[in-house]
């Protein structure tokens, strides 16, 4: 099931819209403003956010772009700033559709299908975090235009950090990912040698990480500068 983020400060557009949206097949959740729905963006995978500009806490332009500065995720303003600036100064922050209120549910339906339907096509081909870019059809990974090799272990390691860009990943679920994914018992000490090696490929400068970040008694996640 497809999730969307809803950030809207109207509780009752926010919860029809959220009846509406869970009727069409997607798992909703509902921040009332852009503290709650960073802190959800820090916890959880969302396929799509569907963003209003004029916030209580806040403002929807400012957090689509943290938001695409951080993660790979389509975002749709739904908002009643359906002027031309309004408009502009949302394409220009990076989002991906703009839709003005009052507005038909299936209307936004449609373009949340194709907001979607762009990136898991553009997801299937390429990866990228940084200056790093995995080519998941060849399964080739690139720093800038020079291609990297990796191992087995090194690549799912990778690619996991990738499709959760942005994530939050503790060691626990690192290794017990790591472990389906490979057959093999991932211990704590294999893991650590093999951030070492990753980052020692991927990082211009492995003592201090940019894109594969420590978040000190957490665990790590991959951050796009």
């Amino acid at each position: 099931m497809r999730s969307i983020l809803l950030v809207e400060d109207d509780d009752d557009l926010a919860r029809n819209l959220a009846k509406f949206l869970s009727g069409e097949g997607y798992s909703v959740t509902h921040a009332a403003g852009q503290t709650d729905g960073m802190n959800f963006l820090e916890r959880e995978r969302f396929d799509c956010i569907v963003l209003d500009i004029s916030l209580k806490d806040g403002n929807g332009l400012a957090m689509c772009s943290k938001i695409k500065s951080e993660y790979d995720i389509p975002v749709i303003f739904l908002t009643a700033s359906a002027d031309e600036n309004c408009t502009v100064a949302g394409f220009e922050v990076g989002a991906d559709d703009y839709i003005g209120k009052p507005f038909r549910p299936r209307e936004l339906s449609a373009r949340i299908k194709n907001a979607l339907r762009k990136y898991t096509n553009s997801a299937q081909t390429f990866l990228r975090c940084g200056n790093i870019t995995i080519d998941t059809a060849r399964g080739a990974v690139f720093k800038k235009d020079d291609e990297i090799f990796l191992s087995a272990l090194e690549y799912r390691l990778l690619m996991l950090f990738f499709t959760n860009k942005g994530i939050l990943l503790s060691r626990e679920r690192i290794a017990d990912e790591l472990w389906t994914l490979s057959g093999e018992f991932v211990g704590d000490s294999t893991l650590n040698v093999y951030m070492k090696r990753l980052r020692d490929k991927i990082e211009d400068d492995p003592a201090n990480p940019t894109i594969l970040r420590t978040v000190r008694g957490l665990g790590y996640k991959a951050v796009d500068e």
